[in-house]
């Protein structure tokens, strides 16, 4: 006798055949059929082809691979992320480092530091040829008056040529000007010291400043400002009317350039040897020690910044050396004019040579951390005659 049964929704009939169990069949069939709804949402976003007759071991395979693949990936990202975010945060902290330490004392400092600039002592040959105030000063150290040279007639120029060996101060001499302003005024000269020889200057027969005149300038406050009487400004530019019109150009006579700008032009105004974001985070003398808490003494100031930030010449001069040393790590030192010199330690790269000359604009290294140091900074000292001095009392913005 047959039997004939009805499998899921199939209409192929199936017949009974000897050692086949109909409970057995019927409960494999109930099994296929028992797919669980999570295994279909698996299964179906995924549109698998033929996903209906995969079996029971395969589907779970398939859910099971699924998302260890999501797990390695995020497992992958999280290892990705670590040390990215680790590394920013230890930069972050090496360069905003706060209060910086030297790991020698401060005996071992000064040691360094008062046998590096006796060996590179300066010998400014400029710095007896006129005094603080641009007075050209005689061959017996006597001051040349305006009188000696003469004011109350017409200024005149000529044309001069500047000459191997030549100085601000010989030619002033050699023209009988009084005062080394007067030549920088005429010729707008930013910078002395980077006078070259075959360089052309405008030299007047007279001292004094070229002024162009601004509106509201009068005969009158011209001659307050500069301490010079009407009728000398007017026989200088051989005027014949006090009427002064906005732009004219006048010839002060006997006038000077202020001290400030003089120093500017002579490159002896200190500035800050970084212009970028910097922290002052150890001033000039007097400090305990950062490691034993003793009274110690600081030789310069710390200027705090990141690593690589550029480190200008303070003042204009020229490089004496360009070294390394345990205490200060990589350093440069420059002489300047009136005897003093400056040291730039802890460098993570020196971008001068001795012998060169810098100015104010003059890129000399890059700040790092090198030598007895706790983080990035440019440690920063300056001596005048051979004694330190507290560069805060010399810098200008």
């Amino acid at each position: 006798m047959e039997i004939i049964s009805f499998v899921g929704e199939s209409s192929a009939l199936r017949k009974s055949t000897p050692g086949f169990s109909l409970p057995r069949f019927q409960k494999k069939v109930s099994k296929k059929r028992s797919i669980s709804s999570s295994q279909k949402k698996i299964i179906s976003p995924l549109n698998f082809a033929h996903s209906r007759s995969f079996s029971k071991t395969e589907r779970q395979f398939t859910a099971v691979g699924i998302s260890k693949i999501f797990s390695v990936l995020l497992f992958g990202s999280i290892l990705m992320l670590v040390p990215v975010t680790v590394f920013n945060v230890l930069s972050f902290f090496e360069n905003h480092t706060g209060q910086l330490a030297f790991a020698s004392n401060s005996n071992q400092e000064l040691e360094f530091l008062d046998s590096a600039m006796s060996r590179f002592a300066m010998n400014d040959s400029l710095s007896d040829s006129f005094d603080e105030n641009g007075n050209v000063l005689s061959a017996d150290g006597s001051v040349l008056t305006a009188a000696s040279v003469g004011i109350g007639e017409k200024v005149t120029f000529q044309t001069y040529t500047v000459k191997s060996g030549d100085s601000i101060s010989t030619i002033s001499r050699k023209f009988g000007l009084s005062n080394i302003s007067t030549l920088i005024a005429v010729n707008d000269i930013s910078n002395v010291r980077a006078l070259r020889s075959g360089q052309k200057l405008k030299v007047p027969s007279m001292d004094g400043l070229v002024y162009t005149v601004q509106p509201g300038d009068s005969l009158n406050s011209l001659s307050v400002k500069y301490h010079v009487s009407v009728e000398e400004i007017l026989d200088a530019n051989d005027l014949t009317s006090e009427m002064l019109t906005r732009g004219m150009s006048l010839f002060i006579p006997g006038a000077k350039m202020d001290a400030l700008s003089l120093k500017k032009a002579m490159g002896e105004l200190f500035v800050y040897p970084i212009t970028a974001a910097w922290r002052l985070t150890s001033r000039f003398g007097p400090r305990k020690d950062p490691f034993t808490g003793v009274a110690s003494s600081h030789t310069g100031i710390d200027m705090a910044c990141p690593t690589g930030t550029p480190i200008r010449s303070a003042m204009s001069g020229k490089v004496a050396y360009v070294g390394w040393s345990n205490v200060f790590g990589n350093y440069v030192i420059i002489n300047h004019a009136s005897g003093y010199q400056t040291l730039y330690g802890h460098m993570s790269k020196a971008l001068v040579k001795k012998g060169q000359a810098v100015d104010q604009n003059t890129k000399i290294g890059l700040v790092g951390s090198t030598g007895y140091s706790t983080g990035p900074h440019l440690h920063f000292t300056v001596y005048k005659n051979g004694n330190l001095v507290d560069p805060m009392t010399l810098l200008k913005r």
